[in-house]
C-alpha cells in the first residue's frame, strides 16, 4: 500500500490529499484476498474487472499527474492501446500494479504538496469534451481524482460481491 502521509493537516490541501487516498484504499480493499483469477474476472456483462480497474485508476492518475506537472506521460494511451488499460496484459499482476501506484500515489502527494497554491492551473489537452484552452486548477485535479475513484470504487464493490459475495470494507 502506498506511503501516502496519514498525518492530515486540517488544511485544504490536507483534506483534499486524504480523500484521494480513501478513494484509493476503497478500490484496493476491492482486490484484497482474491486470487489472479479472480481479480481479472468479470463476473458480469461488463468488460471490468478488479485487476482491471486498479490498473485503469493507477494509470488514470498517473496521466493527470503528468498533465499537471506538464510532462510527457510514459504510459499514455491511444485508440489502438485504449482496452489494455482496464486488463492485466502478459507480466502484469494485482501486486505489479498496486506496486505501481504506490509510485504514484508518493509522487502525486509529494508533487501537491509543492505546489505553491492549489489554484495554480495546467492547460487541459485538446479533447471534444473540454472547452478549448480551458485551464483547471490543481484543486479540481484533486476533486476529479476523488471523483474517478470513487465512481470505480463502486464498481468495484459490485464485482467483488460478485465475485465471492465479499463485501468491500470502506
Amino acid at each position: 500500500m502506498a506511503q501516502v502521509s496519514t498525518e492530515v493537516p486540517g488544511d485544504e490541501r490536507g483534506t483534499l490529499l486524504a480523500f484521494v487516498e480513501a478513494q484509493r484504499a476503497a478500490l484496493r480493499e476491492a482486490a484484497q484476498g482474491l486470487t489472479e483469477e479472480q481479480a481479472a474476472s468479470r463476473p458480469s456483462v461488463s468488460e471490468l474487472s478488479l485487476s482491471g480497474l486498479l490498473k485503469h485508476a493507477a494509470e488514470c492518475e498517473l496521466n493527470w499527474l503528468r498533465l499537471a506537472q506538464e510532462k510527457p506521460n510514459e504510459r499514455m494511451r491511444d485508440e489502438g492501446s485504449w482496452a489494455e488499460a482496464f486488463r492485466l496484459v502478459e507480466g502484469e499482476s494485482v501486486p505489479g500494479v498496486l506496486a505501481f501506484w504506490d509510485v504514484v500515489a508518493r509522487e502525486t502527494e509529494a508533487f501537491i504538496t509543492a505546489v505553491p497554491s492549489l489554484d495554480d492551473s495546467f492547460p487541459l489537452p485538446p479533447a471534444p469534451w473540454f472547452p478549448a484552452d480551458t485551464k483547471v486548477s490543481m484543486r479540481w485535479l484533486l476533486l476529479h481524482l476523488v471523483e474517478e475513484f470513487a465512481r470505480h470504487a463502486g464498481h468495484a464493490d459490485i464485482i467483488r460481491e460478485s465475485v465471492d459475495g465479499t463485501r468491500a470494507m470502506g
